[in-house]
């Protein structure tokens, strides 16, 4: 489990987790310490994203119904420069 802060009220919660044809990561978006969106994304082999994880929070950020749209802007671009 790996936690990334995007801000002061907002953090991401990823995980790993084996599946019978691959893998997959999820993703927690969490408020103030409680989850108010969950994402994944399904792998049948490697990946090779830059860093672990990253198309699952992008993903979570994208489709984030919870995120206002200056939120998803401002995430995003703090996750690309990493």
């Amino acid at each position: 489990m790996t936690i990334f802060k995007l801000n002061d009220q907002y953090s991401a919660i990823c995980e790993y987790k084996s599946t019978r044809n691959g893998f997959k990561h999820v993703a927690h978006l969490m408020s103030n310490g409680f989850e108010v969106e969950e994402t994944k994304v399904c792998y049948f082999n490697r990946t090779w994203e830059p860093y672990t994880y990253q198309t699952v929070l992008s993903k979570l950020i994208e489709t984030s119904q919870f995120l206002s749209p200056e939120l998803k802007d401002e995430f995003s671009t703090k996750l690309r420069q990493r």
